[in-house]
């Protein structure tokens, strides 16, 4: 078994571009309920995940700054406080397992950094609630 198994791919998830603005980030989020989006650069890497604190805390710490005007910030200009770490494609099973208890989703590169999906924690208890219903019967 590896990453694949667990894999959604690129074209299935939400993410952003890091030079969207925060308004789109904040209508992406909100449309989709999502609290946190991961961020990709221009050329498909992936640079990190954005979260709602993230930014609660740019809106908090930016004299002048309100909704209404959160088109003129790209995301490039918020600080990110938590840092979701990738996997490679050819990473071990466990090593994701183990990024799966400290994020809710783990992004998956290949060979060149570049973003091709994620892994969901929900997928994973999924998959170990199923072999433990098949061990007890």
């Amino acid at each position: 078994m590896n990453v694949l198994f667990f894999l959604i791919p690129k074209n299935e998830v939400i993410y952003l571009k890091n030079t969207a603005t925060m308004r789109q980030a904040l209508e992406r989020m909100e449309f989709h309920r999502y609290s946190a989006i991961p961020l990709i650069n221009e050329d498909g890497r992936y640079v990190g995940t954005l979260t709602e604190g993230d930014l609660l805390w740019k809106l908090k710490n930016t004299p002048g700054l309100t909704f209404a005007n959160t088109n003129t910030i790209r995301l490039t200009e918020v600080e990110r406080h938590i840092q979701n770490y990738p996997v490679s494609i050819d990473a071990h099973i466990e090593d994701l397992f183990s990024r799966a208890i400290e994020q809710n989703f783990i992004p998956v590169v290949d060979d060149q950094e570049i973003f091709i999906g994620i892994v969901r924690r929900r997928e994973i208890l999924e998959y170990i609630t199923q072999q433990l219903q098949k061990r007890e019967a």
